[in-house]
């Protein structure tokens, strides 16, 4: 079981922070990819779903829970940062249980996204009462980064309704907001509509994390990219032997 202090360490670095300064949270897809990450200074770590996926020879989105969650408790145990998990939509599994199996694994902070496999959004009033069922679970335990899909998922106007949805999930106790795929351009809008941390995902094309910071994010992540850059690494060795 994860203690509160380390769930209260892992949110203080979520705050005060200068623009240029975001967190940058690289995401291990196993053990000894953490313990890189870990060795080379990073304070804390969150992993993606669709890199643990990778690893375990899964599609995104199709990792069985007790999979993935025995996944994220091989991660923690071979690090001693904390350490954020990317849990999907929860497995419909209800908050309460989903609480309990995530503090099972020791992780202090999690993902939680807010539309449906078959690609639609859920309704953010809905989504928003799910969270705090998840909040009033989790109390202070748990680190919630609430994803959103505006701009994955063809909504109308992606950055309104982020901000709208944002506002709902922050009011029922999330911690951070995550508008994946909301591109550079959109960020300084998202940053004065929200109020509180706001996580971007940074493609490897992308502006560095000091310029992500700039334009207002606070905290970056990077979905499966690391993974995918080092199984090209790999891909180039084994090519090599050839």
């Amino acid at each position: 079981m994860v203690s509160p202090s380390a769930a209260d360490t892992f949110r203080a670095l979520h705050h005060d922070r200068s623009p240029g300064d975001p967190l940058v949270l690289p995401g291990p897809w196993d053990a000894a990819s953490a313990r890189v990450f870990e060795e080379t200074g990073f304070p804390a770590l969150a992993t993606p779903s669709a890199g643990v996926a990778a690893s375990l020879g899964y599609e995104d989105g199709q990792t069985p829970a007790d999979e993935m969650f025995a996944a994220v408790r091989r991660i923690v145990r071979a690090v001693s940062v904390p350490v954020s998990a990317d849990i999907e939509a929860g497995y419909g599994i209800a908050p309460k249980e989903l609480v309990e199996r995530l503090l099972e694994t020791g992780a202090v902070g999690c993902n939680l996204e807010d539309s449906r496999p078959d690609g639609t959004l859920n309704d953010p009033h809905a989504q928003a009462d799910w969270l705090a069922e998840f909040r009033s679970a989790a109390s202070d335990r748990v680190v919630l980064n609430a994803r959103i899909d505006t701009f994955i998922r063809g909504a109308a106007d992606p950055i309104a309704e982020a901000v709208e949805r944002a506002r709902l999930y922050i009011a029922a106790g999330a911690d951070c907001v995550y508008p994946i795929g909301a591109p550079a351009e959109a960020v300084p809008a998202l940053r004065s509509g929200i109020e509180g941390p706001i996580n971007v995902g940074a493609p490897p094309d992308g502006p560095s994390p000091r310029e992500w910071g700039e334009l207002g994010a606070t905290r970056i992540t990077f979905g499966p990219g690391l993974q995918r850059r080092a199984m090209g690494a790999v891909r180039e060795i084994a090519e090599g032997l050839r």
